[in-house]
């Protein structure tokens, strides 16, 4: 039998709380199957850490980390712990771990279950993934934006083609997987940008737009 190490960083504020549900479900669908079993393996890290011992996370944790098949991510920050320069701590954790692992694109599925209580109750053709490039933009400059002698900040908007290329086929790629927009069967993506202002996300939209091509069928 395979087992899969998940490494699970409960967090702070309700991140506790949360994984603790979270994984009652997923070992509740465990018990569904005899090929595989799940090793959750629990490790401290956040701001509730950062204000008791002044380490947001360790080296030890990042390695566990590195080796888990899986990461279960719980809240992270807690608004009254904050760093020298003013953010919370929870980038540190987060950002560190997208740009050490390669983690770029942010897949967010959406979906209205039947039978929950919603105002959008009834609207049974609600279902599409957001996709969002996560180590780019804005984040490409995490930890290292500029400051002019605590009078100008200044963080720098970053586009890479490799970057853009990545998300872009990655987006195609499920896209294919998937059985369309429940409207009408057909596959779709869409790219969602600021190209009408900003240099650096016309050159995004540029590069998408070169990759849509190999994928005609969408």
């Amino acid at each position: 039998m395979k087992t899969f190490v998940i490494a699970a960083l409960p967090g702070d504020g309700i991140g506790p709380e949360i994984t603790r549900e979270a994984v009652k479900a997923v070992q509740a669908a465990e018990a569904g199957f005899d090929s595989f079993a799940l090793d959750f393996q629990y490790h401290q890290a956040g701001a509730a850490l950062y204000r008791d011992t002044g380490v947001i996370i360790s080296k030890e944790t990042e390695e566990a980390m590195d080796r888990a098949d899986a990461i279960y991510l719980g809240a992270m920050g807690l608004p009254d712990v904050l760093l020298p320069d003013g953010t919370e701590t929870q980038g540190i954790i987060i950002n560190g771990t997208r740009k050490r692992l390669n983690l770029f694109a942010g897949v967010r599925p959406i979906r209205l279950m039947p039978n929950v209580e919603s105002p959008l109750k009834g609207k049974d053709n609600i279902d599409f993934v957001i996709i969002r490039e996560s180590t780019e933009g804005l984040f490409a400059s995490f930890m290292s934006g500029a400051n002019v002698y605590d009078k100008v900040y200044a963080d720098t908007m970053i586009i890479t083609r490799e970057g853009t290329e990545k998300v872009t086929d990655y987006a195609f790629r499920l896209a294919q997987k998937r059985h369309g927009r429940p409207s009408d069967g057909k596959k779709v993506v869409t790219c969602v940008d600021k190209s009408n202002n900003f240099t650096c996300q016309a050159f995004f939209r540029k590069v998408y737009n070169e990759v849509a091509e190999k994928y005609p069928e969408i």
